[in-house]
């Protein structure tokens, strides 16, 4: 079973944590990543009516305390987000989005084969993360966050992305050896 969740926040959230002025991205990008970031994303069920939405970080956070303020007393059809960060893929259980940091890029193909078919959907700003297999892929053009979103990625984990997420973004397909 499926479900969809309007989910405007999430990469948003992530979009604006990353424009912070430590990672030399313009305020002026702001209001962009807001208007391209709403849309829907259909997730498998969750196991428990009251389980949390969990947004996973792997790997250096660059966003330290601005994304748990950006989720506090959030709630996605019923479940509260919550924010976990993880050392290792091992440690990743029931979470709904994971963010993988660039500082783990030499470890993507690892982390996305122990996350296969898994209803995670992954994030990175690590460069060519979405052809490499990662879902959704901030990259940084002109001094702009753009999205690079690999949807056959997103299809092989059982996620659906509308496509009022998909128009600005840049689809991408999985690179194969």
């Amino acid at each position: 079973m499926t479900r969809t969740v309007v989910w405007g926040g999430f990469v948003g959230a992530f979009a604006l944590c990353l424009c912070a002025p430590e990672y030399g991205f313009p305020d002026p990008a702001r209001p962009e990543i807001e208007r391209s970031a709403y849309g829907k994303l259909t997730w498998q069920a969750f196991a428990g009516p009251g389980d949390p939405f969990v947004i996973g970080i792997l790997g250096t956070d660059p966003f330290g305390a601005r994304l748990d303020e950006a989720v506090l007393n959030e709630q996605i059809n019923g479940h509260p987000l919550t924010v976990r960060r993880f050392r290792t893929v091992a440690e990743v259980e029931n979470c709904q989005i994971l963010f993988v940091d660039r500082s783990e890029a030499a470890h993507l193909g690892q982390i996305l084969a122990a996350l296969d078919h898994r209803s995670t959907l992954t994030v990175s700003q690590a460069d060519g993360a979405a052809q490499r297999g990662v879902m959704i892929q901030f990259a940084t053009e002109n001094n702009r966050i753009r999205l690079r979103i690999n949807v056959e990625s997103a299809r092989a984990s059982g996620l659906t992305i509308s496509s009022k997420l998909l128009r600005p973004a840049e689809i991408v397909g999985t690179e194969r050896e």
